[in-house]
């Protein structure tokens, strides 16, 4: 179960860079608050359990 919330940690922080990149990309000094919570997917039904199947792609 540790590798599994590991690997979603990584994944999410890699989400969070790309999604970065492109706001410097289109000229943007950072990403909104809103911005991080929908690459991040907070909010979603399921989001906070690890196994729940958005969380388990790894």
């Amino acid at each position: 179960m540790q590798d599994q919330i590991a690997l979603a940690e990584i994944e999410m922080c890699g989400d969070l860079m790309i999604a970065a990149a492109a706001a410097e990309l289109a000229g943007e000094e950072r990403l909104s608050t809103a911005r991080i919570d929908e690459v991040l997917r907070v909010g979603e039904p399921g989001r906070d359990d690890p196994a729940h199947p958005s969380r388990a792609r790894c």
